[in-house]
């Protein structure tokens, strides 16, 4: 499943290339929705974490089945998982995980979460998957090649401005403040405002089928993985102030499908 192209750089075990990482990504993705599917749409325990969001069984051995993986193959590589924390994350690789992302969707039954794998190079995103276990969708991107969406290439649309954007947010409660008043101009001023989705709206932005996706309060298991996935199919994806994602980023995000509608969109966001 792994797209062809050039080396990439080596990592601590010697191993030359992306062509590896992204086979390991492939595998945390089949191992993680192993998992998780028997769990959809059965009686499960709900509990609350210290931020108030769900997590489930199902969450947690996906993870932690991934965790088996990544340790086995790359031992000296780090990991930022949203159930199970940090372990190395000054590594030269680093990868993030969140096994999945929107449980509100899924233990409402609804088949709009993800899973989403992103590794981490020296800090920056080298590559990102975003698996639908449920509809065994699956978005890849690696920097510097295009994105694919079940093995084909993704492409961004574009967008002749704000005014004929589709504008997507999981939440309206994730804006507060200052934030929530930049947010609300931007949605006054789009054709078609939609909330839901989670990291499934990315996936329908690098795939051409929505403009425009903003966000805030997210961690970085939250957005990094859509980093070269939506660069790679032509969008532009940063931070509220047009800087680059990384693990120190605040957790307001823009991403866009077409470059010239990210930088009208940020004007919204910075007013």
């Amino acid at each position: 499943m792994s797209p062809a192209g050039a080396a990439g750089p080596t990592n601590e075990t010697g191993v030359t290339g992306t062509d590896q990482l992204l086979d390991l990504a492939h595998r945390l993705a089949d191992a993680a929705a192993q998992v998780i599917r028997p769990y959809f749409r059965s009686q499960l325990e709900i509990v609350g974490k210290d931020d108030a969001s769900p997590v489930t069984i199902a969450d947690r051995e996906a993870e932690a089945a991934m965790r088996v993986l990544i340790g086995k193959a790359f031992p000296a590589h780090g990991i930022l998982g949203e159930e199970h924390g940090a372990e190395r994350t000054d590594a030269e690789y680093v990868w993030v995980l969140d096994p999945i992302d929107g449980t509100k969707a899924f233990i409402s039954g609804f088949p709009l979460f993800g899973t989403l794998i992103a590794l981490l190079h020296r800090g920056k995103p080298l590559l990102g998957i975003i698996d639908q276990p449920i509809l065994r969708e699956r978005w890849v991107g690696v920097a510097g090649r295009p994105s694919t969406f079940l093995g084909k290439p993704a492409h961004t649309r574009r967008c002749a401005g704000v005014g004929e954007a589709t504008l997507y947010s999981t939440s309206p409660d994730m804006f507060q403040g200052p934030d929530a008043a930049r947010y609300a101009s931007l949605r006054k001023q789009v054709k078609l405002p939609r909330y839901g989705g989670d990291c499934y709206a990315y996936g329908q932005l690098a795939n051409g089928h929505i403009d425009i996706v903003v966000e805030a309060q997210l961690k970085p298991y939250d957005y990094l993985a859509m980093v070269p996935i939506i660069e790679g199919a032509g969008g532009v994806f940063t931070d509220w102030q047009g800087k680059p994602l990384g693990l120190q980023s605040d957790g307001r995000v823009c991403a866009a499908g077409d470059p010239g509608l990210h930088k009208d969109v940020l004007r919204h966001l910075q007013g």
